[in-house]
């Protein structure tokens, strides 16, 4: 059962739309649906302002966008290993030698779905148990308040929290995690390529499931409660008020 974030959100003062990866074996539950008009080239940040207006971008193995995500999604090889790594060196300029490109090649793998339907979009409550992960796309003061809930009940012997590595856009909505089991978030967005797609002061926070859950399930407790959260929504207000 999908838990409720409205208290969260609202908490938060979040007003865009939770964005939820789902890996299922049909579309149909998640319409309207949108796909990508061209296959190899079209970047699925292309359609945020689509996922915003309700609906769900539909991925599979022969619709998939950049060449990019079919690898990182996928595993899709489009072009020769050799081939890549001149295009993220020469073109791209990704990292300093072909050596740390292997290597980032190597340790990143391609998520690989159980289904063949990649759908990206608003969160659906009945389709929960294909939920894979979850995206926030936040101001600075929404991330801070995200990062502080993440590490809520983290301890210093589990693994980290609240990671920022380095990839493409579309890698830190899924294939970035080692474990979706395991709690753990992502800072997102940061892909210069992609940011042309978001407004400048925005970035993402991409949950696992269990993550999600952990922080739907802040209380009166946390800190989400206390006086650091109001004190910080009336400097925004009152700085706001000067400007206009």
């Amino acid at each position: 059962m999908q838990p409720n974030p409205t208290k969260l959100i609202n908490r938060i003062d979040l007003t865009t739309p939770l964005i939820g990866l789902y890996d299922a074996p049909d579309p149909n539950p998640f319409k309207p649906l949108i796909k990508s008009s061209t296959r190899g080239s079209a970047c699925i940040f292309l359609f945020y302002k689509k996922w915003l207006g309700g609906k769900t971008l539909h991925l599979t193995r022969n619709n998939y966008g950049c060449s990019g995500c079919g690898h990182a999604v996928f595993g899709i090889e489009p072009r020769s290993r050799n081939d890549y790594i001149e295009f993220l060196i020469d073109d791209i300029g990704f990292k300093a030698s072909r050596e740390l490109i292997n290597l980032w090649l190597e340790y990143y793998k391609p998520y690989g779905p159980d289904h063949e339907n990649i759908l990206i979009g608003p969160l659906r409550e009945d389709q929960y148990q294909y939920l894979k992960s979850v995206t926030f796309y936040v101001n600075p003061d929404q991330l801070g308040a995200l990062i502080w809930g993440a590490n809520y009940y983290n301890s210093s012997t589990d693994p980290i929290a609240v990671i920022t590595s380095f990839g493409s856009g579309c890698m830190g909505i899924i294939p970035m995690f080692k474990d979706l089991n395991a709690p753990q978030a992502i800072i997102g967005a940061t892909d210069i390529s992609v940011r042309q797609y978001f407004p400048p002061n925005l970035l993402a926070f991409t949950v696992t499931k269990s993550m999600f859950e952990q922080l739907c399930g802040l209380d009166e407790k946390s800190f989400i409660y206390k006086p650091f959260i109001d004190k910080l929504k009336k400097v925004r207000r009152n700085q706001l008020s000067q400007v206009v």
